[in-house]
């Protein structure tokens, strides 16, 4: 004789229950959480694993949980003489508190990396070549600062050390003249205390050993034709 009302009634709110119940089945996964917030209300934080059921009336978040490395990309800095750098820094960091994480601000990773740029522009990074205890220290103070920053909004932060530093490019060329010079200036010094040594040393087995008796003048000339000759050998054996 047909259905009636209230039979297609009963069969659309079955349909309906059968829609509700298979659409809140999701599987979780180790290292992520679901945030549920329901009418602008943070309404909880489902860690599980395996496969579990959730209401669709809520919406959900799915948040990585896991300890997670960023690379950044080059950022500018500056070293303790003011002169511009380009550093990429290697951050270690978690999410703590996933309500913070997702409802506190509207993207973690964004304000992690802003707080990054931030205490880069307050640390003074080593310049390339500097000691091992300076890159440290600066290592020191730039994840005391993010990690003091980025606490309130929920994430952990362990570590942010400089993964590379370079100068910036509108000083890059400048400072590897400087260096050439430098090392240049260096070798110089080097080159010029070696020929004094070799002098004094020659000097003074001739003397031991009887072969000269000299006054002081004499001494003054043989030390200054001593220098001469082993500084042009020098320069000879420079290719």
């Amino acid at each position: 004789a047909g259905l009636g009302l209230p039979q297609w009634a009963a069969y659309a709110g079955a349909g309906a229950l059968g829609l509700a119940g298979f659409g809140g089945l999701t599987r979780g996964r180790t290292g992520r959480a679901w945030v549920l917030g329901l009418f602008g209300r943070y309404r909880g934080t489902v860690r599980r694993t395996g496969l579990l059921w959730v209401s669709p009336l809520v919406p959900r978040r799915r948040i990585d949980v896991r300890l997670r490395h960023w690379r950044s990309e080059p950022m500018p800095a500056a070293d303790a003489n003011g002169i511009p750098l380009s550093v990429a820094v290697l951050v270690v960091w978690r999410v703590r508190d996933t309500a913070r994480a997702a409802l506190g601000i509207d993207d973690h990773e964004v304000y992690l990396r802003e707080c990054v740029e931030a205490a880069l522009a307050r640390v003074r990074v080593a310049a390339p070549g500097g000691s091992r205890g300076a890159a440290e220290a600066a290592g020191e103070a730039l994840t005391r600062l993010v990690a003091r920053e980025t606490g309130a909004v929920g994430l952990e932060v362990y570590s942010v050390r400089p993964a590379r530093v370079e100068y910036a490019p509108e000083v890059a060329e400048a400072m590897h003249r400087r260096s050439v010079a430098a090392l240049d200036a260096r070798d110089r010094a080097g080159a010029l205390t070696s020929v004094v040594d070799s002098v004094e040393d020659t000097v003074t087995r001739l003397a031991m050993r009887g072969l000269v008796d000299l006054d002081d003048g004499e001494r003054k000339v043989l030390v200054r034709d001593l220098t001469v000759a082993f500084c042009a050998g020098r320069r000879e054996t420079i290719p």
